[in-house]
């Protein structure tokens, strides 16, 4: 009896579990259907009902070729901006400084350094300190 009651116990406590994760979900849910219809465009109020035309076959005639879109200036990498600081340093440039002027914290600038070191974008100008290769 003591066992059955115990088995009851961890059912209960799993099902409460559940309901909790399937309402995180339901809200998520509910959030991501709230952000698609924001960036649906409105309809716009009452138009005219337009009479049914009969479909007639057309030939395609000329086919227009689109422009080419303008490239937008691209924001600037966390790389870039890391290397960009490097490069300005005429003594070089540690860890510390680099997570002060980006913003970023020390693991995020670390990888960036180690992987620049590794690609030979920069060298090292003295212990823990880079510099433009």
């Amino acid at each position: 009896m003591a066992k059955l009651k115990k088995d009851l116990q961890a059912v209960t406590r799993e099902l409460k579990a559940l309901t909790k994760k399937t309402e995180r979900l339901m809200k998520a849910a509910d959030k991501l259907e709230k952000a698609e219809a924001a960036k649906k465009p409105k309809a716009k109020t009452k138009a005219k009902a337009k009479p049914a035309r009969k479909a007639v076959a057309k030939k395609k005639t000329t086919t227009r070729k689109k422009a080419p879109a303008k490239k937008k200036a691209a924001k600037p990498t966390a790389t870039d901006r890391v290397l960009q600081i490097i490069k300005r340093a005429k003594k070089g440039v540690d860890v510390p400084t680099l997570m002060k002027k980006t913003g970023f914290d020390e693991k995020k600038v670390r990888n960036i350094v180690a992987r620049a070191f590794s690609q030979k974008k920069i060298k090292r100008t003295g212990r823990g300190a880079y510099g433009g290769a």
